[in-house]
């Protein structure tokens, strides 16, 4: 007989059929009923034993995480909460779990505790929830692209580059660490390593991106990226996934237009087809909110998502929100960590969220930022902006951030630089040498064209679907100082 997974048998029941399933376990109630999960789907299917016909020594084996093979027949439910259930004509022990020694019992974990044995997490409610709509926003992606006829690129994850100009790399050597050859000046030899000269671990394939849609036209990347910045906070992730499109002839309007279609796809993608871990995902939620005041608890999960797929995003210039920040109660009153005093702050969660939630209740797109504290591959701005009264201001880049509500950012981008003369100024400004982009310089030569891009981290993505609120939470295996096992 072929085995039919369990979210099969739930979908299309046939009442009367002889089925077998395999699966794990979840609990095993008066010796008479058998709850198990394959993987295939957040619910569970009830199995019927008759105990008093079946070897005492075998039903003592039926523990929490036992794998199992069902052969039964189905039939419509007697209890409630489901609506059939699989009478056991047999049953075989696939795999024991010893109850004294496995940590996952039926009771509630905290996720502190289920991050210190992320190898057996995913066997819980909430991570294979996690992890099958993961899966889910992995195929949106890729399809949401693929529909546009955009390419996929796999961009060098070992680069000698430096794209975000941040400096926080992790080093790639095969030398001892020991004994590290030295040149003349005592300083580490890179010339004698493995790639003859110093590498890193990627932070961003933008850059090599760039390089392919100067002649394809149009591409994506979607791979790891890495940031060896010692940041232990429930944003940040040392390895995480990062999904960068770069178009050629489009600008700043165009970029913004294809991130906020992307972004509506995919959270519409998530409501139509993750239906059941959604809902159990927002009922998680409520219940660790219940004991939060009404004002603090965050909008409904679902309800939430339905909120971006079906509103178009304001769109405002940094400059803009500098006033309204700079104007609002909040500040005002002294109840920001980082009050907003003047034009040439970098926003900080608090704003952005105040945005989002409290002055718009919309997501928004913010544009046209300080030259200052943006990358050196952004494109300066022609104008300055229009100062507020009693407001300075500066040169800006054709940047855009995109902000949602409960994350702040969640993507970043910007028409790219493709003026050779003013991106060499950029890189002399940034004390980047032209010998380390020269690659990258040689693109602004020959047949230059405007185009934009933008990175979305998909970590990000993920805390604002599944509603969970450390990034640790919405990786597999997640990486973080001090932080790399398994």
């Amino acid at each position: 007989m072929k085995r039919v997974k369990i979210n099969e048998l739930l979908n299309t029941p046939k009442i009367g059929s002889e089925v077998l399933i395999k699966g794990w376990v979840r609990t095993f109630r008066s010796n008479r009923f058998i709850a198990i999960n394959d993987g295939s789907t957040i619910n569970n299917i009830q199995a019927v034993i008759d105990y008093e016909n079946e070897n005492e020594n075998e039903l003592k084996r039926i523990n929490t995480g036992t794998a199992i093979e069902v052969v039964g027949e189905i039939v419509e439910s007697q209890g409630k909460g489901q609506i059939v259930e699989i009478i056991v004509k047999s049953f075989t022990i696939i795999g024991d779990a010893n109850p004294e020694e496995y940590p996952l019992q039926p009771k509630k974990h905290s996720l502190e505790f289920l991050r210190e044995i992320a190898h057996l997490r995913f066997r819980t409610n909430t991570f294979s929830a996690v992890n099958r709509v993961r899966h889910s926003m992995i195929f949106a992606i890729h399809k949401f692209f693929n529909d546009k006829g955009f390419y996929n690129i796999h961009t060098p994850i070992v680069t000698g580059s430096d794209a975000e100009g941040a400096g926080e790399m992790f080093k790639v050597t095969t030398f001892d660490l020991n004994n590290a050859p030295k040149n003349g000046e005592g300083e580490i030899d890179f010339t004698q390593d493995f790639f003859g000269k110093e590498t890193n671990l990627t932070v961003s394939g933008q850059l090599e991106a760039e390089l392919a849609a100067l002649a394809l036209g149009q591409v994506y990347t979607f791979g790891p990226t890495f940031r060896a910045e010692n940041s232990n906070t429930t944003r940040h992730l040392a390895e995480f996934w990062m999904i960068e499109p770069e178009v050629a002839f489009n600008d700043l309007n165009d970029n913004m237009d294809l991130a906020e279609e992307m972004l509506k796809y995919c959270v519409q993608y998530a409501i139509d087809n993750c239906k059941d871990d959604l809902a159990f995902l927002s009922q998680r939620v409520k219940d660790e909110e219940k004991g939060k005041p009404q004002n603090e608890q965050s909008m409904e999960l679902i309800e939430k998502l339905k909120f971006v797929a079906e509103n178009d995003f304001v769109r405002i210039t940094y400059t803009e929100a500098i006033d309204i920040l700079r104007n609002s109660k909040p500040n005002k009153k002294g109840k920001f960590k980082y009050p907003i005093d003047g034009w040439g702050a970098d926003l900080q969660s608090e704003h952005e969220r105040y945005l989002v939630e409290k002055k718009f209740e919309k997501p928004v797109i913010l544009t046209n930022y300080p030259a200052s504290i943006k990358a050196f591959y952004m494109r300066q701005d022609d104008e300055l902006p229009e100062a507020k009264p009693g407001m300075e201001v500066g040169p800006t880049v054709s940047a855009m951030d995109i902000l949602f509500p409960s994350i702040g950012e969640i993507v970043g981008g910007s028409q790219r630089e493709e003026r050779l003369d003013v991106l060499k100024e950029k890189i002399a400004t940034f004390n980047i040498p032209e010998e380390h982009v020269w690659w990258y310089l040689d693109t602004r030569k020959f047949g230059s064209v405007p185009h934009a891009g933008f990175g979305l981290g998909f970590e990000r993505l993920m805390l604002f679907v599944t509603g969970m609120t450390n990034i640790r939470d919405v990786i597999p295996f997640p990486r973080a100082p001090k932080n790399a096992e398994f």
